[in-house]
């Protein structure tokens, strides 16, 4: 159940005109890291609320993204506070010693405009593996706040025998497999590291465009041809 930090991959879709290469922070009061489980024949489910990273995208080209991302383990919710305190022990997630969950993305393979796969290293319990998540890319958009933001999805599953979490393994009451959910909510960064500015960066371009119509030379005068000349001196000897 930690492949959350998976969040962040890929992204894309209808970002500003004037964007190229952009940093998103992955926003935690939005983000949520849902997991999934098999308990005896039915499933129990929860989530990790405390999702923090930095995912910076190509616009151009999305398999130069990458995402780094880390969960606090202390942001476990089950439904059950009893249940999530036996998730904290060293029997599950061992959260007092391994507080955080860790994942650093080493590949994206864009499979469409808003669909793919990333890959990367997931380090939980102090053990690293690879993994793999399909992502979804639901929108980008102004907020309210004058910011500008992304959505993502992504999904995989991982064998939790595979990071040390031994307790119950099949075919006991746990199923090894844990079924992960990213929903992601990222908050576009400016150059100086501080949230991006729709206004700010609508004014400058503005701006860049009227400066540089400034600087082109007046367009040549037409010509004259010789039938306006005439309908000229006509019209002059009309109402002279």
């Amino acid at each position: 159940m930690r492949t959350l930090a998976l969040l962040s991959a890929g992204l894309l879709a209808t970002l500003p005109a004037w964007a190229e290469v952009e940093t998103y922070r992955i926003d935690p009061e939005h983000s949520f890291a849902n997991w999934e489980v098999r308990h005896i024949v039915a499933r129990v489910s929860g989530s990790f609320s405390t999702v923090n990273g930095t995912v910076v995208l190509d616009r151009d080209n999305l398999a130069r993204s990458r995402v780094e991302a880390t969960i606090d383990v202390a942001s476990l919710n089950s439904g059950h506070r009893k249940r999530d305190v036996h998730l904290w022990s060293d029997e599950f997630l061992d959260a007092r010693r391994y507080p955080e969950m860790r994942f650093e993305s080493t590949s994206v393979q864009p499979s469409g405009p808003d669909k793919g796969v990333i890959n990367g290293n997931l380090t939980l319990r102090g053990v690293t593996r690879p993994v793999k998540l399909a992502y979804q890319i639901l929108g980008f958009g102004n907020d309210p706040w004058d910011g500008y933001r992304a959505g993502l999805l992504a999904v995989t599953r991982i064998n939790r025998l595979e990071f040390g979490v031994s307790k119950f393994p099949e075919p006991g009451p746990i199923g090894n497999d844990v079924e992960i959910t990213l929903l992601v909510e990222g908050i576009k960064l400016g150059p100086d590291g501080k949230p991006f500015s729709v206004k700010k960066a609508a004014e400058e371009k503005a701006a860049a465009e009227k400066a540089k119509a400034a600087t082109q030379p007046p367009a040549p005068a037409k010509e004259e041809s010789l039938e306006d000349q005439l309908k000229r001196q006509l019209l002059r000897g009309i109402f002279k």
